[in-house]
């Protein structure tokens, strides 16, 4: 029989164990924003996280981004704005919206207290699941990926494929991708942070800053 000390010693031992084994077991959370959507968040690490694609049509100021529809329309933009998958509303619940790197650049964007996450802080996040490599699987969705690209949702990150709008006003990849901005950027192009079906990557690159991509929300 074990004396309450070597019992409680156990019990630390276990958790400490379950502890370091489990890195992504995480507390849950909301938050809103100026439309009044509420998120669902999730804390991975030290960071907390928004678990779907932003929706917002207005800033946290208030003021209505430019819903901007067509292919010719986006394509000729040097100005913010957002549109919905297909131009469609009803897309809105299951993909979020995709915004402009102009959009993402006023850094209105996020409900406040919260912002649209630094390259730098996507790779943290990715660094934390184990590597731009592999963390993909922990945070693509269990289900709604094409191409037996599902991830385990470990992390709880959820993420679902969304695809994007390209500078050309264009629709891709819906189903075997995800893209989401950071807010780093240089003179030309914005980075951003994509999954995809095919593999379990994380992969950070950059793109044309008038391309449409999702967004998360990172909390101050």
């Amino acid at each position: 029989m074990k004396t309450p000390i070597m019992f409680v010693c156990t019990i630390l031992f276990l958790f400490v164990i379950y502890s370091c084994g489990n890195k992504t077991v995480s507390k849950k959370g909301t938050v809103s924003d100026a439309d009044g959507n509420v998120y669902a968040t999730v804390t991975i690490g030290s960071q907390t996280w928004t678990t779907e694609n932003l929706k917002t049509t207005k800033y946290n100021d208030g003021k209505s981004i430019p819903n901007v529809i067509g292919e010719s329309a986006w394509k000729e933009l040097k100005t913010d704005a957002y549109c919905w998958f297909m131009d469609d509303v009803a897309n809105k619940v299951t993909y979020g919206a995709y915004y402009n790197w102009n959009t993402v650049n006023t850094g209105k964007l996020c409900p406040a207290g919260w912002h649209v996450p630094s390259d730098k802080e996507w790779r943290s996040l990715t660094d934390y699941l184990g590597s731009e490599n592999i963390a993909g699987n922990s945070m693509k969705a269990s289900s709604g990926w094409s191409r037996n690209g599902n991830g385990t949702n470990e992390s709880g990150f959820s993420a679902l494929p969304t695809g994007y709008r390209n500078a050309k006003g264009l629709f891709s990849s819906q189903g075997i991708s995800a893209y989401w901005w950071s807010s780093s950027s240089d003179a030309v192009n914005g980075w951003y942070t994509v999954l995809f079906s095919k593999d379990a990557t994380a992969f950070k690159y950059y793109g044309q800053k008038e391309s449409g991509f999702s967004v998360r929300c990172l909390k101050n």
